[in-house]
């Protein structure tokens, strides 16, 4: 039994936490079980607003649907390859960083600017610079390099996004990785040289192992992030996910139906709620496969 005097203690906290609990009910718990809600209902919302019951149809309609698959092969396709890139390149900028070089302060600032920047200017700038005569096809001009229509052409559109989003991201998770560099104990290294390790060495067996933690976490935030593109995308096709699809990611999908359809309010809510089990999924099979969750 709870003594008077507990009562009240826990009567305070809850009053405490009441506004933060209330922001959270109406602004992230509420509109879930909403969303999960319209996935198993067919919405109507324009006129006269009307919830129909249909059970699972509008999971079974993902399966389908042409559009969804391509979505879907788009995200996983721009996750498999933007995820790694930008972990493997964050980890040598931070290890570069960290190894003392001259002007260390100076190209940390540069090379986090990326991040600063808006996702939408950042966009249309390399819009500007993927333009067929632009500052991309000038330097691969000038190289004897192939030039490409990075808007136009379906082949290399999504790609085009891929290296804008790694050039962006990877400076963010630099600094992840730059602050644990700091707490790695210089005796490991100091052991390490008298073993007879080089500089490759104990990169490989000292750096990388101490920094598993990190990785995982780089890893997740990564997928949670690429799962959820939108903007890039929705910029450079104006909305449509063109070419012929090319850039068409789920989170795009979803707001097509969601906003640009008529009646199809409900199908959004399910492939959202989908996304949602597949990041969740991707997640947990992320923190399966590393099993190092703290620090040495």
């Amino acid at each position: 039994m709870f003594s008077r005097k507990r009562w009240k203690e826990a009567g305070t906290a809850y009053t405490l936490l009441s506004p933060t609990l209330f922001v959270l009910l109406l602004f992230v718990i509420g509109p879930i079980l909403f969303a999960i809600y319209l996935s198993f209902h067919k919405v109507q919302l324009l006129g006269t607003a009307s919830f129909q019951f249909v059970g699972f149809d509008n999971f079974t309609r993902i399966l389908d649907d042409t559009r969804a698959k391509i979505a879907l092969w788009n995200t996983v396709k721009y996750v498999v390859i933007v995820v790694p890139t930008q972990t493997m390149l964050a980890l040598v900028l931070a290890a570069t960083l960290n190894a003392g070089l001259k002007g260390e302060k100076f190209f940390r600032i540069v090379y986090f600017l990326p991040t600063l920047t808006s996702s939408a200017v950042l966009t249309l700038i390399f819009m500007w610079m993927y333009n067929q005569n632009g500052l991309v096809n000038h330097v691969l001009e000038f190289f004897g390099l192939p030039t490409y229509n990075w808007l136009g052409d379906p082949s290399v559109a999504l790609n085009a996004i891929m290296i804008m989003n790694i050039w962006s991201t990877a400076p963010f998770f630099m600094v992840i990785y730059l602050a644990a560099l700091q707490d790695i104990p210089d005796s490991l290294y100091e052991a390490a040289e008298l073993d007879g390790a080089n500089a490759w060495h104990k990169f490989w067996y000292v750096t990388v192992p101490y920094l598993k933690p990190v990785t995982s976490f780089v890893v997740i935030m990564g997928l949670i992030g690429t799962f959820q593109l939108f903007d890039q995308s929705y910029i450079f096709s104006g909305g449509s996910g063109g070419p012929n699809n090319a850039t068409l990611t789920v989170v795009l999908l979803i707001y097509q139906y969601a906003f640009k359809s008529l009646g199809t309010m409900g199908y959004a809510a399910a492939l959202a709620f989908a996304l949602a089990i597949v990041i969740l999924l991707a997640t947990w099979l992320q923190r399966k496969f590393s099993k190092e969750e703290s620090l040495y």
